[in-house]
């Protein structure tokens, strides 16, 4: 019987389908939190399939997996796995990298409408009694305002669609122009140089992968490009945002704000309760969510599903139709579904 192991299963709770889907296959289910290697090995060490959420998966542990075929994200982003080891040995690497583009560009949307609105503030005016809290000076139009996409995969395309129904200007910056430029056109957004995209924009919405490319992309000098009154958003990855520079530029107000779901220095997966000292959580002109951007009930259920299903693909011998690492050579030969 092969044995399929879930790692986060305290932090993202099993769903009674995800289980039956390895089940009914014949194989095995383990199901642990995974804080540590240490817990993971002891769990995995012998399994044929690991199931990973929010866990990091190191060249440690995956040297240590003997007879592990699959790793399966439950997820799209595969920065916490060390992807390089996983071809090394063999052992297919799986995503899901459509989810959540839905909920993605909407929490997008929502934060910037929610700092657009200084929403956030009103409500705590409103709970101060201060009714004259709707004359805030920094309360501004958003038609016409100017809004630059960095990236532009599905979630940024996404966006693009919602924002053009408030008025917005959309600007867009990503590495090969021409691979897009059609779409653009067709969104009604305008492909444009980094540099140009910082300095015209009044929100700016990072929708990148985190790689080493990638990492601390939006440096001090980037963000000194800025607009002192433009927003930052971030939904993606937070170490693509140099946290400590961004913090700086928050405190001394070189830019007007941040709305991030996502962090380099708050380890948002912990479990619940454990305390957290951040110097953006101490600011006033930001909006901060618990990378919940690609949460709800229907992307949640279904990344745990088809995360399984990918799983029980390869122990079945087929391609999953989403593999990370595509020159790899799996340790048992896989067919490709007609």
């Amino acid at each position: 019987m092969f044995k399929a192991v879930r790692l986060n299963a305290e932090t993202y709770p099993v769903e009674p389908d995800e289980r039956a889907e390895l089940e009914r296959a014949g194989i095995e289910f383990v199901s642990i939190e995974g804080q540590s290697a240490e817990e993971i090995l002891d769990a995995a060490a012998e399994c044929d399939a690991l199931l990973v959420i929010s866990a990091y998966v190191p060249a440690t542990v995956v040297a240590r997996l003997d007879r592990c075929r699959i790793i399966s994200r439950l997820g799209a982003g595969t920065d916490r796995i060390d992807v390089a080891a996983a071809t090394r040995r063999g052992i297919v690497v799986a995503n899901v990298p459509d989810f959540c583009a839905n909920e993605q560009a909407e929490h997008a949307m929502a934060l910037l409408l929610a700092f657009a609105r200084r929403l956030p503030y009103m409500t705590a005016a409103m709970h101060r009694g201060e009714w004259t809290a709707r004359s805030n000076p920094d309360v501004h139009r958003i038609a016409g305002r100017t809004l630059g996409l960095v990236g532009f995969g599905a979630s940024a395309r996404g966006v693009a669609i919602r924002a053009r129904s408030f008025g917005l200007r959309l600007l867009a910056w990503v590495r090969s122009p021409d691979k897009y430029r059609d779409e653009a056109t067709l969104l009604g957004v305008e492909l444009v140089p980094f540099d140009q995209l910082l300095r015209h924009s009044d929100f700016v919405s990072i929708h990148l992968p985190l790689n080493e490319e990638t990492r601390h992309f939006i440096d001090a000098e980037k963000l000194s490009l800025m607009k002192s009154t433009a927003v930052i958003i971030n939904t993606a990855r937070g170490a693509i945002i140099d946290e400590p520079a961004l913090v700086k530029a928050l405190q001394v107000r070189s830019i007007g704000g941040a709305a991030l779901d996502v962090f380099e220095g708050v380890d948002v997966f912990a479990l619940p309760g454990t305390p957290c000292d951040h110097p953006l959580l101490q600011l006033d002109h930001v909006i901060l969510t618990p990378h919940c951007a690609g949460s709800s009930v229907e992307s949640t259920y279904d990344s745990k599903v088809r995360g399984a299903r990918h799983a029980v693909d390869v122990l079945s011998g087929r391609w999953p139709p989403f593999v990370v690492n595509p020159e790899v050579q799996p340790r048992r030969p896989l067919t490709r579904s007609i």
